[in-house]
């Protein structure tokens, strides 16, 4: 089975089975890809059982590929990945979006949620 988020977010319906599944997304960033904005991938999952096994990004601009394979890691370019070893949340960054659904009801669970994480004493 194949689940485009282009044909989905276009209003087409999917459902995840249990089938073997590819979900691929070839312009994720569509918003950063319109205005120019330097931060645009194609991802590409497969999931079997709605598990993902495996995972694809390639970040066109930066020329990255990140790769990641249940029980096997994370790599960027064939480099492994790892956490950061930072446990204290006062030294930590936090990076959101907001997203593209502009519903009165979605807004004020967006902001609601915002305003819980601006609430942590984070370093940025």
């Amino acid at each position: 089975s194949f689940i485009g988020e282009e044909s989905v977010a276009a209003g087409q319906g999917s459902i995840l089975t249990d089938n073997p599944t590819w979900i691929i997304d070839p312009i994720d960033g569509t918003t950063n890809f319109v205005h120019r904005f330097p931060f645009v991938a194609v991802s590409i999952g497969f999931v079997v059982n709605k598990k993902i096994e495996f995972g694809i990004v390639y970040s066109c601009i930066e020329d990255k590929m990140y790769t990641a394979r249940k029980g096997k890691g994370a790599f960027c370019n064939g480099q492994k990945l790892q956490v950061s070893g930072q446990e204290d949340i006062t030294k930590s960054l936090l990076v959101t979006e907001l997203g593209s659904n502009r519903d009165p009801e979605a807004i004020k669970i967006i902001l609601s949620n915002m305003e819980r994480l601006l609430s942590i004493p984070i370093h940025g």
